[in-house]
């Protein structure tokens, strides 16, 4: 859950075990270089679903219709479609194909997919032939409505339900576990897998950019201190104060939000100049 104790909008998995169909096709159909085309009902509409996430939490949650049309209207062209959302060790991010079609009809979400004549693709024949394979789509969820209804037939604990009304659609495509265990159709949650798969594939990276995100945001207490006491100790008396002078500089500090203890504008807050001063620098002698 969020820090607000709300379901999670960003970066969210949703995959289903039916829903992905493959058809072969003649180069008359689809023109050379591809193999056949992929038919994928990646979001159903009006199906509840219970979602259960350590990353998102534990409620209820269904597609409205209309949830697509917005996303798909204008930025069709950034949608892709990949195998195991990227992640797949061999394919990797590799495009399938080109989505020839991107709508939402009555049943949901809809796609197809004309599948390139690549090695790659080529492993993924088989077992799409056979139905092996779920669909699945990451999203993030731009409005919603929340509600924390009494029990009933399809959500028999009362728990909060969650009906998506906009999503903003990032990509879809066969997955290999894409129901739960013993289970033949409905959604689920794959964000956790996802995560978890991201961490695992680059730990280093994700080392680095804690560490950057610790450096950012964290300075110790004493330099806090001293960053204070330099700043007065380097400030001029009113006795020997030159008139005001405008620092071009001055009005980009104000108005730009600066990261804790690092430069501005290639200058260090430790530095012992008198930048607030366009006239001779401290080590000029006056007459």
């Amino acid at each position: 859950m969020s820090d607000n104790g709300s379901p999670r909008r960003e970066t969210i998995i949703r995959a289903a075990g039916t829903g992905l169909e493959f058809r072969s096709s003649s180069n008359d159909d689809l023109g050379p270089g591809y193999l056949g085309l992929l038919r994928i009902l990646f979001s159903p509409v009006n199906e509840w679903t219970e979602i259960r996430s350590a990353y998102e939490g534990n409620f209820m949650e269904r597609f409205a219709p209309g949830s697509w049309k917005k996303t798909i209207a204008e930025r069709a062209s950034q949608v892709r479609s990949l195998f195991q959302h990227g992640m797949d060790p061999q394919i990797g991010d590799k495009p399938l194909g080109p989505i020839h079609r991107l709508e939402e009809n009555e049943n949901g979400g809809y796609g197809e997919v004309a599948l390139l004549d690549t090695s790659y693709n080529r492993d993924l024949l088989p077992a799409l032939k056979d139905g092996l394979y779920g669909s699945s789509h990451r999203f993030e969820v731009m409005r919603e409505k929340r509600d924390q209804p009494g029990r009933s037939d399809y959500n028999p604990d009362g728990i909060e339900e969650r009906t998506i009304i906009e999503a903003r659609l990032r990509e879809f495509g066969p997955v290999t576990w894409g129901a739960y265990e013993g289970a033949t159709a409905g959604m689920r949650s794959m964000t956790d897998e996802f995560l978890l798969g991201c961490i695992r594939s680059n730990p280093a990276a994700v080392r680095d950019m804690l560490k950057t995100a610790i450096d950012l945001n964290t300075e110790a207490p004493e330099e806090q201190e001293q960053d204070t006491q330099d700043q007065q100790d380097n400030a001029p008396s009113d006795e020997h104060a030159e008139p005001a002078t405008v620092h071009l500089s001055d009005e980009r500090r104000e108005t730009t939000p600066s990261r804790k203890g690092k430069p501005i504008y290639g200058m260090s807050r430790k530095e012992t100049s008198k930048p607030w001063l366009l006239g001779p620098s401290k080590s000029t002698k006056r007459t």
